[in-house]
């Protein structure tokens, strides 16, 4: 992810570090695309470099947009698309991450299966969104549902 900072003129840029990362992603980069995808990188960063408006971004987001503001996103969509994955790539994680972390607080003898924890992972995993949800509205749900029986 380095090779794609912009800072320092794109000082890092290195082309097989990006051919690298594609083997993340095989259904974006085809193995038969990998020689399009280096003539355009090499296209690209001496494209980028030469420009006076990529030579002050300060990070891969400022990169991007600039990258749509001048069309250089269509013209370049394989770095493009590069660019958008090494984004999105650490909220992914975290999120996958966050997700196991849960699991792990939940999970006990009694909700050993995977199936029974469904239910509490998500309610754990989105309980920012639960927390506008009033108590009286879920207790009002569960009354409209059917008839329990009452003791």
């Amino acid at each position: 992810m380095a090779s794609l900072n912009p800072s320092k003129s794109f000082k890092a840029f290195q082309v097989e570090d990006l051919i690298k990362m594609t083997d993340f992603y095989p259904s974006e980069f085809p193995k038969h695309e990998l020689g399009f995808l280096t003539g355009q990188l090499m296209d690209y960063i001496y494209d980028v470099r030469g420009g006076e408006r990529f030579s002050d971004l300060k990070g891969m987001g400022h990169l991007a947009k600039m990258m749509v503001e001048t069309n250089k996103s269509i013209i370049y969509s394989k770095v493009y698309l590069l660019l958008k994955l090494a984004l999105i790539l650490p909220v992914a994680t975290s999120t996958v991450e966050r997700a196991f972390s849960a699991m792990k607080l939940i999970k006990n003898d009694l909700r050993n299966k995977l199936g029974d924890m469904n239910d509490f992972l998500l309610s754990y995993i989105e309980k920012e969104v639960l927390d506008d949800i009033s108590n009286e509205a879920i207790m009002d749900e569960f009354y409209r549902m059917k008839p329990r029986r009452q003791m």
